[in-house]
Protein backbone atom coordinates (compact mmCIF):
# COMPACT_ATOMS: atom_id res chain seq x y z
CA UNK A 1 0.00 0.00 0.00
CA UNK A 2 1.82 3.39 -1.27
CA UNK A 3 2.20 6.45 0.85
CA UNK A 4 2.09 9.53 -0.85
CA UNK A 5 3.01 12.93 0.45
CA UNK A 6 1.17 15.76 -0.81
CA UNK A 7 2.59 19.69 -0.63
CA UNK A 8 -0.49 21.70 -0.49
CA UNK A 9 -1.90 25.42 -1.07
CA UNK A 10 -5.18 27.06 0.03
CA UNK A 11 -6.89 30.39 0.39
CA UNK A 12 -8.47 29.35 4.45
CA UNK A 13 -11.05 32.13 3.44
CA UNK A 14 -14.32 30.10 2.60
CA UNK A 15 -13.03 27.41 5.09
CA UNK A 16 -13.84 26.61 9.11
CA UNK A 17 -10.18 25.58 9.19
CA UNK A 18 -8.27 22.28 8.52
CA UNK A 19 -9.53 19.64 10.35
CA UNK A 20 -13.07 17.63 8.99
CA UNK A 21 -16.20 18.73 10.93
CA UNK A 22 -19.69 16.95 10.63
CA UNK A 23 -21.34 20.23 8.82
CA UNK A 24 -18.83 22.89 7.73
CA UNK A 25 -16.61 22.81 5.22
CA UNK A 26 -12.82 22.60 5.92
CA UNK A 27 -9.72 21.81 3.79
CA UNK A 28 -9.30 18.40 5.26
CA UNK A 29 -13.04 17.27 3.86
CA UNK A 30 -12.34 18.72 0.70
CA UNK A 31 -8.87 16.92 -0.20
CA UNK A 32 -10.48 13.95 1.39
CA UNK A 33 -13.92 13.97 -0.98
CA UNK A 34 -11.63 14.42 -3.78
CA UNK A 35 -9.29 11.55 -3.20
CA UNK A 36 -12.61 9.49 -2.82
CA UNK A 37 -13.81 10.66 -6.60
CA UNK A 38 -10.74 9.63 -8.15
CA UNK A 39 -9.59 6.62 -6.78
CA UNK A 40 -12.76 5.34 -5.03
CA UNK A 41 -10.97 5.06 -1.62
CA UNK A 42 -12.14 6.51 1.22
CA UNK A 43 -9.26 8.04 3.20
CA UNK A 44 -8.18 10.03 6.07
CA UNK A 45 -5.20 12.62 5.26
CA UNK A 46 -2.99 13.64 8.14
CA UNK A 47 -1.38 17.07 7.66
CA UNK A 48 2.11 19.12 9.58
CA UNK A 49 -0.41 21.47 11.02
CA UNK A 50 -3.66 22.07 11.36
CA UNK A 51 -4.48 25.42 10.49
CA UNK A 52 -7.77 27.71 12.14
CA UNK A 53 -10.38 28.51 10.10
CA UNK A 54 -9.80 31.73 7.48
CA UNK A 55 -5.56 30.75 7.72
CA UNK A 56 -3.76 29.88 5.13
CA UNK A 57 -1.00 28.09 3.74
CA UNK A 58 1.22 27.92 1.19
CA UNK A 59 3.26 24.93 1.50
CA UNK A 60 1.16 22.61 4.05
CA UNK A 61 1.94 18.96 3.78
CA UNK A 62 0.04 15.50 4.53
CA UNK A 63 0.28 12.18 3.66
CA UNK A 64 -2.60 9.92 2.70
CA UNK A 65 -2.23 5.80 2.06
CA UNK A 66 -3.80 4.27 -1.22
CA UNK A 67 -4.63 0.31 -2.14
CA UNK A 68 -3.60 0.92 -6.19
CA UNK A 69 -0.40 2.33 -7.03
CA UNK A 70 -0.97 5.73 -9.09
CA UNK A 71 1.88 7.67 -11.00
CA UNK A 72 2.22 10.33 -8.49
CA UNK A 73 1.27 13.23 -11.30
CA UNK A 74 -1.75 11.72 -11.86
CA UNK A 75 -2.58 11.86 -8.07
CA UNK A 76 -1.58 15.71 -8.17
CA UNK A 77 -3.97 15.94 -11.57
CA UNK A 78 -6.65 14.20 -10.58
CA UNK A 79 -7.28 15.66 -7.11
CA UNK A 80 -6.62 19.15 -8.49
CA UNK A 81 -9.35 17.99 -11.15
CA UNK A 82 -11.88 17.05 -8.60
CA UNK A 83 -11.06 20.39 -6.13
CA UNK A 84 -12.16 22.62 -8.67
CA UNK A 85 -13.24 25.52 -8.43
CA UNK A 86 -11.98 25.48 -4.06
CA UNK A 87 -9.16 27.54 -3.70
CA UNK A 88 -7.07 24.37 -2.97
CA UNK A 89 -4.41 23.34 -5.05
CA UNK A 90 -1.96 20.18 -4.57
CA UNK A 91 1.35 21.26 -5.74
CA UNK A 92 3.17 18.15 -5.47
CA UNK A 93 3.02 14.67 -4.59
CA UNK A 94 5.55 12.05 -4.42
CA UNK A 95 6.02 8.11 -2.64
CA UNK A 96 7.45 7.94 0.49
CA UNK A 97 8.41 5.43 2.87
CA UNK A 98 5.75 3.95 5.41
CA UNK A 99 7.55 5.52 8.16
CA UNK A 100 6.80 9.03 7.11
CA UNK A 101 4.26 10.81 8.86
CA UNK A 102 3.45 14.72 7.78
CA UNK A 103 3.08 15.50 11.33
CA UNK A 104 4.80 13.28 13.99
CA UNK A 105 7.84 13.67 11.15
CA UNK A 106 8.20 16.69 11.16
CA UNK A 107 10.58 18.91 13.49
CA UNK A 108 9.90 22.52 12.60
CA UNK A 109 7.06 24.51 11.23
CA UNK A 110 7.19 28.08 9.52
CA UNK A 111 4.50 30.17 9.87
CA UNK A 112 4.35 34.17 8.88
CA UNK A 113 1.93 36.99 9.82
CA UNK A 114 1.25 40.01 7.32
CA UNK A 115 0.18 43.58 8.84
CA UNK A 116 -0.62 46.04 6.24
CA UNK A 117 0.16 49.48 8.01
CA UNK A 118 -0.87 52.38 6.01
CA UNK A 119 -3.94 53.71 6.38
CA UNK A 120 -5.77 52.89 2.94
CA UNK A 121 -6.94 49.32 3.49
CA UNK A 122 -6.03 46.71 0.97
CA UNK A 123 -7.96 45.90 -2.03
CA UNK A 124 -5.90 43.22 -3.64
CA UNK A 125 -4.33 41.40 -0.56
CA UNK A 126 -7.93 41.51 1.58
CA UNK A 127 -8.21 38.92 3.51
CA UNK A 128 -4.82 37.82 3.49
CA UNK A 129 -3.67 40.79 5.32
CA UNK A 130 -4.37 42.91 8.97
CA UNK A 131 -4.87 46.23 7.78
CA UNK A 132 -3.54 48.24 10.84
CA UNK A 133 -3.85 52.16 9.70
CA UNK A 134 -1.79 53.72 12.88
CA UNK A 135 1.85 53.76 12.51
CA UNK A 136 3.64 50.92 14.20
CA UNK A 137 7.79 50.70 14.75
CA UNK A 138 8.77 47.83 13.20
CA UNK A 139 12.15 48.01 14.93
CA UNK A 140 10.36 48.22 18.45
CA UNK A 141 8.50 45.35 17.37
CA UNK A 142 11.07 43.28 16.74
CA UNK A 143 13.18 44.40 19.87
CA UNK A 144 10.17 42.69 21.56
CA UNK A 145 9.96 39.67 19.78
CA UNK A 146 13.43 38.56 20.90
CA UNK A 147 12.17 38.64 24.35
CA UNK A 148 10.06 36.11 23.59
CA UNK A 149 12.61 33.28 21.80
CA UNK A 150 13.42 29.99 23.43
CA UNK A 151 11.75 27.83 25.82
CA UNK A 152 8.62 29.13 27.65
CA UNK A 153 5.91 28.65 29.45
CA UNK A 154 3.65 30.25 26.62
CA UNK A 155 0.11 30.78 28.62
CA UNK A 156 0.05 34.16 28.40
CA UNK A 157 -0.50 33.36 24.30
CA UNK A 158 -2.46 30.06 24.05
CA UNK A 159 -6.34 29.82 23.28
CA UNK A 160 -8.48 28.70 26.52
CA UNK A 161 -10.24 25.76 24.25
CA UNK A 162 -5.95 24.99 23.29
CA UNK A 163 -5.83 20.96 23.87
CA UNK A 164 -1.77 20.99 23.91
CA UNK A 165 -0.59 18.36 26.82
CA UNK A 166 2.00 21.09 27.86
CA UNK A 167 2.00 25.21 27.60
CA UNK A 168 5.61 25.11 27.21
CA UNK A 169 7.20 25.73 23.60
CA UNK A 170 10.58 26.33 21.93
CA UNK A 171 10.12 29.75 19.89
CA UNK A 172 13.30 29.22 17.40
CA UNK A 173 12.44 32.46 15.54
CA UNK A 174 10.62 35.32 15.38
CA UNK A 175 11.81 37.86 12.92
CA UNK A 176 10.05 41.53 12.16
CA UNK A 177 10.32 43.09 8.80
CA UNK A 178 9.15 45.91 7.44
CA UNK A 179 9.12 46.18 4.00
CA UNK A 180 7.97 49.11 1.90
CA UNK A 181 7.01 49.42 -2.18
CA UNK A 182 5.94 53.00 -3.02
CA UNK A 183 2.83 53.42 -0.84
CA UNK A 184 2.60 49.69 -0.23
CA UNK A 185 4.02 49.26 3.42
CA UNK A 186 3.84 45.85 5.13
CA UNK A 187 5.20 44.44 8.57
CA UNK A 188 6.08 40.47 7.99
CA UNK A 189 6.38 38.67 11.22
CA UNK A 190 8.04 35.72 10.16
CA UNK A 191 8.05 32.26 12.81
CA UNK A 192 9.39 29.40 13.69
CA UNK A 193 9.61 26.44 16.52
CA UNK A 194 8.80 22.72 16.65
CA UNK A 195 5.56 22.95 17.18
CA UNK A 196 3.08 25.88 18.59
CA UNK A 197 -0.12 26.78 20.82
CA UNK A 198 -3.57 27.07 19.63
CA UNK A 199 -4.04 30.90 18.48
CA UNK A 200 -0.21 31.14 19.63
CA UNK A 201 1.13 32.93 16.32
CA UNK A 202 -2.11 35.71 16.69
CA UNK A 203 -1.37 36.48 20.17
CA UNK A 204 1.54 36.84 19.89
CA UNK A 205 1.41 39.20 16.74
CA UNK A 206 -1.54 41.17 18.72
CA UNK A 207 0.64 41.54 21.78
CA UNK A 208 3.77 43.03 19.12
CA UNK A 209 1.26 45.01 17.25
CA UNK A 210 0.72 46.92 20.75
CA UNK A 211 4.53 47.21 21.21
CA UNK A 212 4.62 48.64 17.46
CA UNK A 213 2.40 51.44 19.05
CA UNK A 214 4.34 52.08 21.69
CA UNK A 215 1.58 51.17 24.22
CA UNK A 216 3.78 47.98 25.46
CA UNK A 217 7.48 47.80 26.04
CA UNK A 218 9.89 45.08 25.50
CA UNK A 219 10.03 44.45 28.83
CA UNK A 220 6.51 44.60 29.32
CA UNK A 221 6.28 41.55 26.77
CA UNK A 222 8.81 39.92 28.60
CA UNK A 223 6.55 40.13 31.90
CA UNK A 224 3.51 39.20 30.65
CA UNK A 225 5.69 36.15 29.22
CA UNK A 226 6.81 34.98 32.49
CA UNK A 227 4.14 36.07 34.89
CA UNK A 228 1.26 34.44 32.36
CA UNK A 229 -0.59 37.44 31.98
CA UNK A 230 -3.23 36.85 29.26
CA UNK A 231 -5.10 39.79 30.35
CA UNK A 232 -2.08 42.47 29.25
CA UNK A 233 -1.90 40.79 25.62
CA UNK A 234 -2.82 42.34 22.59
CA UNK A 235 -5.90 41.66 20.49
CA UNK A 236 -5.88 38.01 18.76
CA UNK A 237 -4.42 39.35 15.21
CA UNK A 238 -7.16 38.40 12.67
CA UNK A 239 -6.81 34.79 11.20
CA UNK A 240 -6.21 36.04 7.10
CA UNK A 241 -2.91 37.59 8.31
CA UNK A 242 -1.71 34.60 9.01
CA UNK A 243 0.36 31.72 6.25
CA UNK A 244 1.34 28.31 7.21
CA UNK A 245 4.71 28.57 5.43
CA UNK A 246 6.37 25.24 5.31
CA UNK A 247 7.10 22.61 7.35
CA UNK A 248 11.06 20.56 7.74
CA UNK A 249 11.74 16.91 8.12
CA UNK A 250 15.15 15.28 8.96
CA UNK A 251 17.23 14.11 6.18
CA UNK A 252 17.47 10.48 5.83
Amino acid sequence: MPRYKLVIEYDGAPFCGWQRQAEDPTVQAALEDAVTRFSGETVRLTCAGRTDAGVHAIHQVAHLDLVKAWRTDTVRDALNAHLRPQPISVISAEIVGPDFDARHSAIRRHYRYRILNRRSPAALTRGHVWHVPWPLDADLMQEAAQRLLGRHDFSAFRAAECQANSPVRTLEQLDVTRTRMGLFEEIVIATSARSFLHHQVRAMTGTLMLAGCKRLSADDVAEILATKAKHRCGPLAPAGGLTFVGVDYAEK
